[in-house]
């Protein structure tokens, strides 16, 4: 049976009619080649076999028209792949649109993929007043590349423009490091200029895991511990969430996701049965849990995660 069979069934067997968030990866595809990202990691992701893609065909297969009318929202992101880099991503946001006129959509981006018409039309359809697109910008055009490699900043410059004068509601996410920590403010007055929304930044947690000789984290930045062990705050539970991977598997959250094609033997047997993910947190929690979700005095790593998030408008 293919990955997408398999889903259609659990989807079927399970009670989903509590779900109120539905996070897609639509493609493992992408235009770029962050050097901390999963796809560049041969023990996580191999191009030539793992590439995957949903189609809008599949997703009327996936979730009937009643799953998507009870849903609040459905946004695109993912591990792999750039979201806009799927074929057939805009007819999968109208056909949600349609069937739900009141969900609330959104999608992660490079930004450096398609034309100004394209995020026109993308515009068109995020036309709700909660709708958004979050552009990963890490920071100005001297630097944006350092990270986000083969990415073109001008390029990024003129679809987010295209999007926001479009109507468009848009979000600049950026990555700090030493090398454009320097650029925040400059960034973020840019970001207000354009007619951005929202200006996030963060310290990704990838230095722990995937150190790279060329990217530094911050002057003065201490890079966390992993916590092992601790009370469990599932973000998935606490927005009714679920996550559906370019190959068809549904997961609990993204980060489960994140290794997808490597998927150990104690995940699976918690995928098989989700009522397993709160029992095992009362023992022994799966390290994707108890990094990502274990809470202290402070929060999560998850929710610790922003330095800064700042509403421009």
């Amino acid at each position: 049976k293919t990955a997408l069979q398999v889903t259609i069934q659990m989807l079927n067997l399970h009670n989903f009619s509590d779900v109120r968030v539905l996070h897609i990866e639509p493609t493992s595809v992408c235009n770029a080649s962050c050097p901390q990202c999963q796809r560049e990691d041969p023990n996580f992701y191999n191009d030539k076999i793992d590439r995957s893609e949903i189609s809008l065909l599949q997703c009327k297969s996936l979730f009937s028209e009643q799953f998507i009318s009870h849903l609040d929202k459905m946004f695109m992101c993912g591990n792999f792949g750039e979201p806009a880099a799927a074929s057939e991503v805009l007819e999968i946001f109208k056909y949600f649109k349609l069937v739900n006129p009141d969900i609330t959509l959104g999608m992660n981006t490079n930004g450096s993929i398609r034309t100004p018409t394209w995020w026109n039309s993308l515009a068109k359809i995020f036309a709700g007043n909660l709708d958004y697109v979050v552009f990963s910008i890490d920071g100005l055009e001297d630097t944006n590349h350092i990270y986000r490699r083969d990415t073109v900043w001008k390029k990024i410059i003129k679809n987010a423009s295209a999007y926001i004068n479009a109507g468009g509601t848009a979000h600049w996410d950026m990555l700090v490091y030493e090398h454009n920590e320097h650029q925040i403010e400059q960034a973020k007055q840019l970001a207000y200029d354009l007619g951005f929304s929202w200006f996030r930044t963060k310290v990704s947690k990838r230095f722990v895991y995937t150190p790279v000789t060329f990217l530094n984290p911050p002057k003065g930045y201490q890079l966390p511990n992993v916590v092992e062990k601790g009370h469990i705050d599932c973000h998935a539970l606490n927005e009714k969430s679920i996550y559906v991977a370019a190959n068809g598997h549904i997961l609990p959250c993204c980060w489960f996701g994140a290794e997808v094609f490597t998927l150990d033997d104690q995940a699976k047997d918690l995928l098989s049965d989700w009522n397993k993910l709160e029992h095992s947190w009362k023992s022994a929690p799966h390290r994707i849990c108890a990094d990502t979700c274990s809470q202290d005095t402070y929060g999560t790593s998850f929710s610790k995660q922003w330095q800064i998030e700042e509403q421009l408008r």
